[in-house]
């Protein structure tokens, strides 16, 4: 199963669609956790605050919890980062060792972009979509449409966050 379930892209579009529209008003974007249930209908939004990793393990450790309460069918995180072009992925190591983060790194040498990563029953599914400018404005800035890319294999404070239902082995990153 490596194409996104239809029933989880109809439950994001939405989503992706409101972060280019605040992209293309000129906003930056929150980073943001949706937590969502089909059965209730419920998606809940939890604002992922903080750069340092304390932070970071709070948030994750928040939106796990609440995963729990809902009884949670996935948690697709939506934030605004810093990747790497093609011809510099190979210096990445070299890169953090010299800036310390690819933030603190010069702006020729990383790309801004919107990065999706969607935890479901079936599996995660991660997607890093360019932003580019909207015309000709400084301000305003836009992404395409993500191309999601199935993992089975993930770690990470942001895996491993939905609540394991009765009958099933652990969550985050494999097949059920």
């Amino acid at each position: 199963m490596s194409q996104l379930p239809e029933r989880y892209r109809a439950a994001i579009a939405p989503l992706i669609d409101k972060a280019r529209e605040f992209l293309e008003k000129g906003e930056e974007l929150a980073a943001m956790a949706f937590v969502g249930n089909f059965t209730t209908g419920a998606v809940v939004p939890t604002p992922l605050f903080g750069r340092g990793p304390a932070d970071k393990d709070v948030a994750a450790r928040a939106v796990k919890m609440l995963a729990e309460q809902l009884d949670a069918d996935f948690v697709f995180v939506l934030m605004e980062a810093y990747s790497l072009s093609a011809d510099k992925v190979a210096r990445y190591e070299e890169i953090l060792e010299e800036y310390g983060s690819l933030a603190d790194c010069p702006a020729s040498s990383r790309i801004d972009v919107v990065s999706l990563s969607l935890e479901t029953r079936h599996g995660v599914w991660v997607a890093q979509v360019p932003i580019k400018p909207k015309g000709i404005s400084k301000k305003k800035r836009t992404i395409g449409a993500p191309e999601f890319r199935h993992y089975t294999e993930v770690q990470g404070r942001f895996t491993d966050l939905l609540p394991v239902k009765e009958g099933e082995g652990g969550a985050g990153g494999t097949l059920h």
